[in-house]
């Protein structure tokens, strides 16, 4: 079980998910051009692989499961040169690896985090955790189709205002969930 609490975590993507909707609803040229360069952007692709990694590794080392436990130290430097490998040869799109992964990382905290809530509203965190793990799966295999969404979604003003502002809207649904529900 996780150690933070459902409200807190909540909270925490609420407004991790807000934070980006309102820079692009207040100034959507700049959103647009910051969005459109972070497909092949080598900076978020480092930092992002690079948290991936650490918290994938987290995860190995607290793993309890006795059929590894002999193998845990080669499996912790192997996954750790895997990372730093994947930072050096598989470039091309390595910040949207690196995001689908962190993806999938954030899904498996999301709904171990709401395994023990006792409220059917815990199924907004859960659905959204297996949403994000189908886009961590596609976005791993396939992830030039990030570049192709950031492009629709960001072919005018009004576009943008309107995903932002329905996303601006999910987010406080969370935060509010967060705070008043769990």
């Amino acid at each position: 079980m996780s150690q933070i609490s459902l409200a807190s975590l909540s909270i925490l993507l609420g407004i991790g998910y807000l934070i980006p909707q309102i820079y692009g609803l207040v100034k959507p040229d700049e959103f647009r051009n910051q969005l459109r360069k972070f497909p092949r952007s080598n900076t978020w692709g480092y930092l992002l692989v690079g948290l991936a990694t650490i918290w994938f590794l987290r995860n190995v080392q607290q793993e309890d499961i006795a059929d590894f436990a002999s193998y845990k130290k080669i499996m912790l430097f192997g996954f750790g040169a895997l990372g730093i490998a994947t930072c050096i040869y598989v470039r091309d799109f390595l910040a949207v690896r690196g995001y689908a992964v962190l993806l999938l990382l954030l899904a498996k905290l999301m709904v171990d985090t709401a395994r023990w809530v006792d409220s059917e509203w815990r199924l907004v965190i859960v659905v959204w955790a297996y949403l994000w793990v189908l886009g961590g799966m596609w976005f791993t295999i396939s992830p030039w189709r990030v570049r192709d969404i950031i492009l629709w979604k960001t072919a005018n003003h009004s576009r943008i205002r309107l995903i932002c502002g329905l996303r601006s809207a999910f987010g406080l649904l969370v935060i509010c969930l967060g705070i008043f529900v769990f």
